[in-house]
């Protein structure tokens, strides 16, 4: 097994790293505790629990590599758990403070991803797992507003209302900063988390939080597309790493696209209020003609297994289509080369507030729940590519009868960085 361990030794030593990360901004004497405190729990040694896991827990050492090109936690497999997490920026920020934010974000972020304790970690055991934990940035429009306005893509703004289904809540729109984290361990997401917000109390607050799930690590088979909470298999026409579909639809290399720069790429973050009270009251015939896909396998209702690729075009023997025009799976469907998306959603499932009432309430509702569906899409560009998608659907989809966008948002996801560089460098090259 890989050690992990720290080799800092001195909390002087682990301050002063701090303090040329930040700069100026304050550090609490809880802070300072806290690196003297690691520095003593590191030279005594690693945590036995962890070291002692050997091959019976192969999470324990799962590490997914921070830096690159590219971001991870886009292309990369999606564990079982994953946090969304807006931050709004403090008012009077200025280039030198943004900067000096994604230096701390950055560093705290690679630590963590690799399964050590940041320097202010005062709970550094919790950091020892990193279960395939991926943390990924993204910038809202302030963040370029702030740093380099010429920068900032023409498509980051918000989408345009979807008057026919949308019913939006402020508390699950928009933000100045987004982090996306993700790990196979609900313990390491959470600890993560922390770390990171109290590393960005200086710069901001969160706006909100989305909490979102997957099966758990090693109870499907790999490569098993994922199912949400209607049942409905979830992404099964994803593009993929084994050819070069990933690269033209998230990266741009297709003719037509254009990434906003080398290695960037857009996050939508749509959150789907799903009224299983009344998806119950479906019966399997009327929920797969609502899909267009059969719930049993995913495979369409042309085809018979969910690769299958379904033929818009088959009539029953009465002429009518076999699958309905209005269909999610035919609303869904690129009409041009560049109209495809990577979905890597998650689920959402609440407690509810009361037993006879709703946690969530909307027009639509008429049951107890309160789940849905963290609907995270990334594209090269989400005007050429996810916007008329969504239109279709806005206009005729049946599982409108049971969905609810509630919550909206989109980011410009930079590169990846390399070690010593940050997240977001090359907004502040001269």
């Amino acid at each position: 097994m890989t050690n992990r361990k720290d080799d800092r030794t001195s909390a002087g030593r682990l301050f002063t790293r701090r303090n040329a990360l930040i700069g100026g901004a304050t550090v609490t004497a809880g802070a300072v505790a806290a690196g003297g405190i690691n520095a003593v729990r590191r030279d005594g040694g690693g945590n036995p629990q962890v070291e002692e896991a050997g091959a019976t827990a192969p999470l324990a050492d799962a590490v997914v590599g921070f830096h690159g090109d590219r971001q991870a936690g886009i292309t990369t497999p999606a564990p079982a758990y994953g946090n969304f997490i807006a931050v709004g920026l403090r008012a009077g920020l200025d280039r030198t403070d943004v900067r000096r934010m994604l230096k701390v974000l950055t560093a705290d972020a690679a630590d963590l991803t690799s399964g050590l304790p940041p320097i202010a970690d005062q709970e550094p055991e919790l950091a020892e797992i990193p279960a395939n934990l991926t943390v990924t940035v993204g910038f809202g429009e302030r963040v370029f507003d702030i740093v380099d306005p010429a920068a900032k893509p023409e498509w980051l703004k918000p989408l345009p209302a979807f008057e026919q289904i949308d019913q939006l809540r402020e508390e699950y729109n928009g933000g100045d900063l987004v982090l996306q984290i993700c790990s196979d361990d609900r313990m390491t997401l959470a600890h993560a988390q922390r770390v990171l917000l109290k590393g960005l109390r200086s710069f901001g607050e969160a706006k909100w939080v989305q909490e979102g799930f997957r099966n758990a690590s090693g109870s499907l088979k790999k490569g098993t597309t994922m199912r949400n909470l209607f049942g409905q298999v979830d992404g099964t026409i994803n593009p993929t790493t084994e050819d070069s579909s990933m690269d033209e639809v998230v990266y741009g290399d297709l003719e037509g696209l254009e990434p906003w720069a080398p290695g960037g790429t857009s996050l939508v973050i749509r959150r789907i209020h799903m009224n299983l009270d009344t998806w119950d009251e479906a019966d399997p015939p009327g929920r797969e003609d609502a899909v267009g896909r059969r719930i049993s396998n995913g495979a369409p209702l042309t085809g018979q297994r969910e690769e299958d690729p379904a033929d818009l075009s088959a009539t029953t023997p009465l002429g009518f289509p076999v699958i309905g025009d209005y269909a999610h799976i035919r609303r869904a469907t690129a009409t041009t080369p560049e109209e495809r998306i990577l979905r890597r959603p998650y689920n959402y499932d609440l407690p509810v507030s009361a037993a006879g009432g709703l946690a969530v309430k909307d027009s639509t509702s008429g049951g107890v729940s309160d789940s849905g569906l963290i609907f995270a899409s990334y594209q090269a560009d989400p005007v050429r590519q996810f916007l008329p998608i969504q239109q279709r659907l806005a206009e005729l989809d049946m599982l409108n009868m049971w969905t609810v966008p509630i919550g909206s948002a989109v980011f410009a996801i930079p590169p990846g960085c390399s070690p010593g560089g940050f997240v977001g460098d090359l907004l502040f090259e001269d």
